[in-house]
């Protein structure tokens, strides 16, 4: 059964860090590329970072320099480390696992919310 859980997600202050978490189970996690997205109220799911399966990645450029993702493939996880965090990362944060072109599952989401 394939599992993908987010973690880590809360109520930060601007500036603050946060280090957000999503633990796999029950795939070949090492061969597949993972990517945290993210869904603020009213508007679509974006693309925040991905991570290949080489180890890889790419960042939207409205977090880059200040989120950095990693990944264990000995623990299957997935990290996405905040850093100096905007009033505009507030949103829902989802994992993804995807390989080749049809293969992608996803994890039920960790709210972030900054605020003062």
């Amino acid at each position: 059964q394939v599992q993908l859980v987010e973690s880590g997600g809360g109520l930060v202050q601007p500036g603050g860090s946060l280090r957000l978490s999503c633990a796999a189970s029950g795939f070949a996690f090492s061969m597949y590329a993972m990517s945290w997205y993210r869904q603020a109220p009213g508007k679509e799911r974006e693309l925040v970072a991905s991570i290949s399966a080489g180890g890889s990645t790419n960042y939207d450029n409205s977090v880059k320099g200040r989120f950095t993702i990693s990944r264990d493939n000995g623990k299957m996880t997935v990290y996405l480390q905040m850093n100096s965090v905007k009033f505009e990362d507030t949103a829902v944060y989802y994992c993804k696992a995807s390989r080749m072109t049809y293969l992608e599952y996803w994890g039920q989401g960790t709210q972030v919310t900054v605020s003062s």
